[in-house]
């Protein structure tokens, strides 16, 4: 509305008072008087009203910001202009129209005279005023005769050209329905990924034709699709989890938007833009089991790591075999003979004779030595997680299953299998540990997937297995695996002659542990250390030298034997 509008109706209103004249009544703008000080709406004509959608007393009953949501500045920047200049004007004003919608208006507004605490304003609806220009435009391509209405059909010629140029060249399948679903045109992308022609697709159903069933097979009713929501709801809907039939009756999956189309409030139709993505489902797929191995790498390498930072903390304290005596030199000799296959070797003995030292002999002399020595303490893992420890587990494959485990076997991939005390192995699972050792594969705990394994063997134990076969404690298949190469651990009394060399290793070690002075060993204790028959072998002898040097006074040992 022009903005001498509101200067004219304000003359004419002369002096406020609450019945503002016929001029405020029955002016076919729509007015407003407010209070900006006070945020009220002191009164509105009957065309506000109407373009408002509130009744009058209704309207005076709003503060005037609450007709405007969210715009108290805008309404307070165009209030002090127009008190300030004697007139106001904005476009950025929205009020909120009874029904909830946003009003696109023009204000203008001018002090009321008499009173300059009150303005009056006038809303224009800036909608109403484009149709009356495009109206008005219009009467004058009619009044300019035939030669106009040509011009104006070439520049909708050429922009139909255009529009269908877009649509030839688009990568992306578009169609379009109208609102009782019918399709009304598809793009030549959407006829190459759909498998159908133009032709035989317009005026069809476009649901019932490709989006009729779910990808698992069940029905697709109508009412449940997105494109037809639209038209309920009016809004854009994107979706990225379904699929479209081809006419050869196979599906692929698409990520679609669905526009509705609408003219001066009234449905058209909807315009559907979609995308096959098949090779983004792919290389999804490709990404997830890349991250899936990753995970699987990472959590074998935290293991591997954890494992390796354990056997640290065990500080070992024998970097190889000590002793020259001749079961030693014996020993020894076999190590060498064995250590350069992946023979499975049995290492027999009793307690404290060193096993494992045996055993990470080997695996440092053979080919696998780059790859962890990982060892299992059979006799410390409970009977029901036995399966779990050797072979790992898939996440919720039992109770307190959070996450995917990677098993020993698998852990020592590529390197050596330390199998302790593995005549401890509950007889259930000994047929398992048998299979694996054949076929070279294993599957985890609660997962269908098979895993390839390459592992050596090395197990040791200080039972006859011989006498657990007969009498039925242990498989005779799986020991004859395990005896492919059998080596005895010698006892400490077997070889006394050791005994002095091992005594001062284990000395100096205790030495720099406890951080005291190292003691001396005399020849009078090694005689004396030779003599004890040792039952614990070289673990019993490391205890004892470690106390004696505890107990130890002004650097002489004090040995606590029988």
């Amino acid at each position: 509305m022009p903005r001498d509008v509101v200067a004219g109706a304000v003359t004419a209103l002369g002096d406020a008072t609450d019945d503002l004249g016929p001029v405020f009544e029955q002016h076919r703008e729509a007015m407003l008087v407010i209070e900006p000080e006070a945020d009220r709406i002191v009164d509105a004509n009957p065309a506000a009203a109407r373009l408002l959608g509130y009744d009058r007393a209704a309207l005076r009953a709003i503060a005037a910001s609450a007709l405007h949501p969210g715009q108290r500045t805008a309404l307070i920047v165009f209030t002090e202009a127009a008190f300030a200049n004697g007139q106001g004007w904005s476009q950025a004003l929205e009020p909120r129209h009874a029904d909830g919608r946003s009003l696109r208006l023009e204000y203008a507004g001018s002090p009321l005279a008499g009173d300059p605490l009150r303005l009056l304003v006038t809303l224009s609806d800036l909608e109403a005023r484009g149709r009356r220009v495009v109206d008005g435009q219009a009467d004058d391509h009619m009044r300019a005769g035939v030669a106009e209405w040509q011009r104006v059909e070439r520049i909708f010629r050429d922009i139909e050209r255009e529009n269908q140029l877009i649509l030839r060249a688009a990568g992306e399948g578009i169609y379009g329905v109208n609102a009782d679903g019918a399709t009304t045109f598809v793009n030549p992308a959407a006829e190459r990924m759909l498998g159908w022609r133009a032709a035989d697709l317009v005026g069809k159903d476009m649901h019932a034709t490709v989006h009729h069933t779910h990808p698992g097979g069940t029905p697709y009713p109508h009412r449940d699709c997105p494109i037809y929501a639209a038209f309920r709801d009016g809004a854009v809907h994107q979706v990225e989890d379904e699929v479209f039939w081809r006419r050869d009756g196979t599906a692929f999956p698409v990520s679609y938007t669905s526009t509705p189309i609408r003219d001066r409030g009234r449905l058209l139709g909807a315009v559907i833009v979609f995308r096959d993505i098949s090779q983004r489902r792919e290389a999804e797929e490709r990404l997830r089991s890349a991250l899936a191995e990753v995970d699987s790498l990472r959590e074998r390498l935290e293991l591997e790591n954890a494992y390796l930072k354990e056997e640290i903390r065990q500080e070992r304290h024998h970097q190889g075999i000590i002793g020259r005596s001749p079961a030693i030199a014996a020993t020894l000799r076999q190590v060498d003979l064995v250590a350069g296959t992946d023979a499975t070797v049995l290492v027999t003995g009793e307690s404290g004779t060193g096993k494992e030292l045996i055993a990470r002999a080997i695996h440092e002399a053979s080919r696998r030595r780059d790859r962890p020595m990982i060892r299992v303490n059979c006799a410390a893992v409970p009977r029901e997680l036995f399966e779990s420890e050797f072979f790992g587990h898939a996440r919720g494959a039992f109770t307190g299953a959070l996450r995917d485990r990677v098993g020993r076997f698998e852990l020592a991939d590529g390197g050596t299998l330390f199998l302790d005390e593995v005549g401890e192995i509950p007889l259930d699972l000994q047929g398992k540990l048998l299979r694996v050792l054949q076929e070279r594969s294993f599957e985890r705990v609660g997962e269908a997937r098979t895993r390839a394994v390459d592992v050596r063997l090395v197990a040791a134990t200080n039972r006859d297995l011989r006498e657990e076969v007969r009498r039925g404690r242990f498989r005779e298949d799986l020991y004859f695996r395990l005896n492919v190469f059998p080596l005895a651990a010698s006892p400490l009394r077997e070889r006394p002659e050791d005994i002095a060399s091992i005594a001062q290793h284990f000395l100096k070690g205790a030495a720099r542990r406890l951080n005291i002075p190292e003691p001396r060993l005399t020849e009078g204790d090694a005689r004396r250390l030779a003599r004890y028959a040792w039952p614990g072998n070289v673990r019993e002898l490391e205890n004892v030298i470690e106390r004696a040097a505890i107990l130890a006074v002004r650097g002489r040992l004090r040995f606590d034997l029988p």
